[in-house]
């Protein structure tokens, strides 16, 4: 039904596919999976050009990966955002220890793989003719079929409807590449596309899917004070298995309570997924025995947020610490 899809498709990504990808041209499950699980939410020029090596460098293989404590994993995730992938990611090396499992359905048990992501780690490292369905994937499947609105089961129906099993790997390499560079958000290039012919949504792309109404963020506004001694820093790590679990950083405390002998430093924002957060940052002078003070190296050396991150950023621009 789709022979003459399959052809240009084919001819498509031989020509304009991004085959230097390193995880494209690797044959390790563990730098396939790595890559997946780094994509998720995250844009491949970022995962390449800030991640994706020093992290392998860290932890070359699953089994090293597995041997890494999880401060030292969050402390290389650090400023990728989404830290539950990172602690998944651990959690998985530890259950799997030398090798991961060969199918997406035993896949599709461990911490942190989707179906999708089962999928595409079946499919590129052990050739499972499965079909994948990441953002841009979906975006095609909406646009090709013409659908507004469905269930990801609905939408898990048309990806194998319109799945290619004799020609699996490059078929799912083609279309993520097409979603990112053809089938764009907004400014879809349906000209150079090779669905063009068959699209049943090609005269009004932005139609498909349906655009959901944008929920305005709640803005969270905190103060954070930054407790020292001297040259030293007093830094906490976070249980709260919500957000940023595991992660280190300042003390927390909402904005209607502080102290009369905190000195104010200056303001930091952030956006988060769900809320906007502002906060005061304070300093205080302390010889508080029940603190545990790190120098600036050994601050460094642990996982902080972003948020924190700015927060250390602006207290090192107004203090005398350096």
């Amino acid at each position: 039904m789709y022979k003459k899809i399959y052809d240009k498709l084919s001819t498509w990504y031989v020509k304009n596919g991004r085959h230097s990808l390193p995880w494209r041209i690797s044959n390790s499950a563990y730098e396939i999976y790595l890559s997946e699980i780094m994509l998720q939410q995250t844009q491949v020029k970022t995962v390449l050009e800030r991640f994706y090596f020093p992290f392998l460098e860290k932890f070359p293989t699953l089994e090293a990966l597995s041997m890494g404590s999880e401060d030292e994993v969050l402390k290389q995730w650090e400023g990728l955002g989404y830290y539950a992938r990172a602690r998944n990611l651990h959690k998985t090396a530890q259950l799997s220890i030398s090798a991961l499992p060969t199918s997406a359905l035993e896949l599709e048990k461990l911490p942190g793989i989707g179906k999708s992501t089962a999928h595409a780690v079946a499919c590129f490292a052990f050739n499972e003719a499965l079909p994948i369905m990441d953002a841009n994937v979906k975006r095609i499947l909406y646009r090709f079929f013409a659908i507004q609105k469905c269930s990801d089961k609905e939408l898990w129906n048309y990806a194998y409807k319109l799945f290619d099993e004799q020609n699996a790997y490059d078929y799912n390499q083609a279309m993520m590449d097409i979603g990112s560079l053809i089938c764009l958000h907004k400014k879809p290039l349906c000209e150079a596309c090779p669905f063009e012919s068959q699209c049943q949504g090609k005269d009004e792309p932005l139609l498909y899917p349906t655009k959901k109404i944008k929920k305005t963020k709640p803005v969270r506004e905190k103060n954070i004070l930054i407790q020292r001694t001297g040259k030293k820093l007093a830094i906490f790590q976070n249980r709260d298995k919500k957000l940023l679990h595991g992660l280190w950083g300042f003390e927390q405390f909402d904005s209607d309570f502080k102290e009369d002998d905190w000195d104010y430093m200056g303001e930091i924002s952030h956006h988060y997924t769900h809320f906007h957060l502002k906060a005061k940052v304070y300093q205080l002078d302390t010889q508080n025995a029940d603190l545990e003070f790190y120098t600036l190296c050994e601050v460094d050396e642990r996982a902080l947020s972003t948020a924190d991150k700015k927060v250390l950023e602006l207290f090192i621009s107004k203090s005398d610490i350096l």
